[in-house]
């Protein structure tokens, strides 16, 4: 009432929020959301499966691989995601496109968004499954080498897929980290869910209640997928095999 009140001293009738855009606006957002879930898919599947690469680098014991995975990691995980992002959009990706498709103007925002969070994830999820390998007893190697099966086999088979079920929570919870990070996008003009939100309340005179019903879309779709990791973590925590 008090609010009404002073809008009504101050000669007009518009409220402080006007949600009434909203409704309208829902098709343009699903495309803003389409974009987000693409970065999002995309960036985890790459990067889980760069990262099981550079974890298995990191663990080795040839000292060269080894270091040059842990340049890679410490690389981008010293480097702004934003500057990341920035770097792929003005001189990596155009310069690779300009190399192989020479004379012709593509549309790159996606494909620098996808690049760009596919290799800093990989870096992050490295080092939760380098974790993973890291937390399973020397002595289920030492039971696989005995059994007859050499390095790469016991990695494969016996190492590898109890580091990935134990680390299962913590790579879903970097997913979420990397959905609430995709909002950066912005600084290379890519249309996802939240520019899409920007833009609309820029356009019809109503920024902040697009700003506060994306901000309350991202805080369901985390709260919820926070809850489903929690429950995940109850069911895959497991007992140390010594």
């Amino acid at each position: 009432m008090r609010c009404r009140a002073f809008w009504e001293r101050e000669g007009t009738n518009r409220m402080p929020f006007d949600w009434s855009s909203i409704p309208g606006s829902l098709p343009i957002l699903w495309q803003g959301m389409i974009v987000t879930i693409q970065i999002t898919l995309v960036g985890a599947l790459i990067g889980i499966l760069l990262g099981i690469v550079l974890a298995l680098l990191r663990v080795s014991p040839n000292r060269l691989l080894s270091w040059l995975a842990a340049a890679y990691v410490t690389v981008f995980r010293s480097i702004p995601l934003v500057m990341v992002l920035f770097w792929f959009h003005l001189l990596l990706i155009p310069l690779a496109a300009g190399f192989l498709f020479p004379g012709r103007r593509l549309e790159l925002g996606l494909l620098t968004a996808l690049t760009a969070f596919s290799l800093f994830e990989a870096s992050y999820y490295s080092e939760i499954i380098r974790a993973g390998i890291l937390s399973v007893t020397k002595g289920q190697f030492s039971a696989g080498l005995a059994l007859g099966m050499n390095r790469g086999q016991v990695m494969r088979l016996v190492v590898l897929p109890q580091a990935l079920r134990r680390m299962i929570p913590l790579l879903l919870t970097q997913a979420i980290i990397l959905f609430q990070d995709s909002t950066l996008v912005y600084v290379i003009n890519l249309d996802d869910f939240f520019r899409k939100a920007y833009n609309i309340g820029n356009t019809v005179g109503t920024l902040n209640e697009m700003i506060l019903f994306a901000g309350a879309i991202y805080l369901v779709i985390c709260t919820l997928a926070s809850g489903c990791v929690r429950q995940l973590q109850r069911r895959f925590t497991v007992s140390p095999v010594k």
